[in-house]
């Protein structure tokens, strides 16, 4: 490598830490390859609370398709199931249909403003905690760490020639990552099929070709970006970084380092004073332990995802150095602007930005919970003919056809009614049945297509006002009475 390229690449310190290129170097090229991180294992509370996220995280991803749910004989018994195959989606007593994919939007926008609200209050706590990337990527560190030691013998491992030692801790590691991976894949599949069931088949190879499919997309993706990717995921893929600077202001929690204390930094010996000093001995333990490689003594940055792992490190040297904890700690923006210790020193969750996300958040779980307890069981959608959009017919008068569907969102068999209302002399015509007036039968959780035409005799021609006459259908459930109805047009020439 000739020293240009030296230059060029981004220099690795042997914590692992990350510092840029001069200008000089980055006006030969602006790309740097890839230089790996060697977290050391952490310990402290921090610690302990994220192996108990991962446990709690992982535990109800594995275990949720293996949970039951009685709905009665013969239907689905799974807890949590993707029913695509029935146009569904169970959850528990819940049952959402194709026609109802609103409230999974609605499941989405709550899942937003509470990643806000969490934001707003502790910068990205998600990120450091719950993420399904940090999830997957520290239990993939924990099994590398498991077969080939912690930071310090995993650099030592990559600095040998490939012996024996090496590439066996190598495959073991790859070997337990794909083993993880095609766990993570499979349990996946097993929202959209009865997990038991589908499981026997995957074993005995008779499961349908999309489940392999996606089991094996499902196993890479995990595979490369917990295993592989890391952090690299978190810097460049998602953009969650990007967007999280305007949720935060002064009064946010957020992982910072007390410059005020801690400067001037220097390394420490047993039995010097502290006098012209800061409790900083540069001893480098809060980037050793990063999962993303950063410093963050350098200040608010980008690839920190804020998982409190630099607090646990920094707190044990302090521990040791009989110097007071929380040089590295949660606090807020405001606090360092005056120059207070106390880590939650003027810490306010309650302030106009969160008001408005919980405010936001009350707003559209109660009204997903009203849609929810006052939805109907019966549907109906009406699908006009665009091609033709009508024919004359040979006594001059006007067809228009619909597709009429009547979704069953109960598990019984139905009997429903329709009834038109539109131009004056419009009549209907059912291709499947006999007579202006059949009754409809729906099976249990099914829903119904039929086919009608509109039609209006020449001589009521002349009573149309427009080309678009307005038409409504309702739908009328035999047993009960409760009624649907929607509105389309009879279209005619202009």
């Amino acid at each position: 490598m000739n020293a240009a390229e030296k230059q060029n690449k981004f220099l690795v310190g042997a914590d692992g830490a990350r510092s840029a290129p001069s200008p000089s170097a980055r006006s030969h090229s602006d790309y740097a390859s890839r230089q790996k991180i060697y977290p050391k294992l952490a310990r402290g509370t921090f610690r302990n609370i994220k192996w108990a996220v991962m446990a709690i995280t992982l535990g109800i991803y594995y275990l949720l398709p293996w949970i039951r749910w009685d709905r009665g004989e013969g239907l689905p018994d799974q807890a949590i199931l993707f029913d695509f195959a029935n146009q569904r989606l169970l959850f528990g007593p819940i049952e959402i249909w194709a026609q109802e994919f609103y409230y999974v939007t609605g499941l989405l926008v709550l899942g937003a403003l509470g990643l806000f609200l969490a934001t707003s209050i502790a910068g990205r706590m998600w990120c450091g905690y719950a993420c399904p990337q940090t999830v997957w990527t520290d239990l993939m560190i924990a099994v590398e760490r498991f077969w080939q030691g912690d930071r310090n013998a995993q650099l030592r491992l990559d600095g040998q020639p490939w012996t024996f030692e090496k590439i066996s801790k190598k495959a073991l590691t790859h070997l337990s990552w794909l083993a993880i991976s095609v766990a993570t894949g499979g349990a996946l599949v097993f929202y959209f099929r009865d997990a038991p069931t589908l499981g026997v088949e995957l074993i005995h190879g008779t499961a349908p070709i999309v489940a392999y499919v996606f089991l094996g997309l499902f196993t890479l993706t995990t595979y490369l970006l917990g295993g592989i990717a890391r952090e690299q995921v978190c810097i460049y893929m998602c953009p969650w970084p990007r967007i999280q600077g305007a949720m935060v202001d002064r009064d946010s929690l957020l992982i910072s380092y007390r410059d005020l204390r801690g400067e001037p930094r220097a390394p420490h010996k047993k039995g010097t004073t502290w006098d012209g000093r800061g409790d900083c001995i540069d001893c480098r333990a809060c980037v050793a332990v990063c999962p993303m490689g950063i410093d963050i003594r350098n200040g608010s940055q980008l690839e920190c995802i804020q998982c409190a792992l630099c607090i646990d490190a920094c707190n044990e040297i302090m521990d040791r150095v009989e110097r007071p904890r929380n040089l590295i700690a949660y606090t807020t923006i405001g606090n360092l602007a005056n120059a207070t210790n106390a880590p939650r020193e003027g810490w306010r969750i309650i302030r106009p930005r969160t008001i408005l996300y919980m405010t936001l958040i009350t707003l559209v779980a109660s009204l997903m919970g009203w849609s929810l307890l006052h939805r109907a069981d019966f549907e109906l959608s009406v699908i006009q003919d665009r091609n033709p959009l009508f024919v004359v017919l040979s006594d001059g008068g006007l067809r228009n056809g619909y597709t009429v569907k009547v979704a069953n969102k109960v598990e019984s068999v139905r009997h429903f009614k329709l009834r038109f209302s539109g131009p004056p002399g419009l009549q209907p015509k059912f291709v499947e049945f006999d007579g202006t007036d059949p009754t409809i039968e729906v099976g249990p959780a099914e829903v119904r297509a039929v086919k009608v035409f509109l039609l209006l005799p020449g001589e009521k021609r002349k009573e149309l006002k427009s080309d678009a006459e307005p038409v409504t259908i309702e739908l009328d459930d035999v047993a009960n009475g409760r009624t649907t109805s929607r509105t389309t047009t009879f279209r005619s020439p202009s």
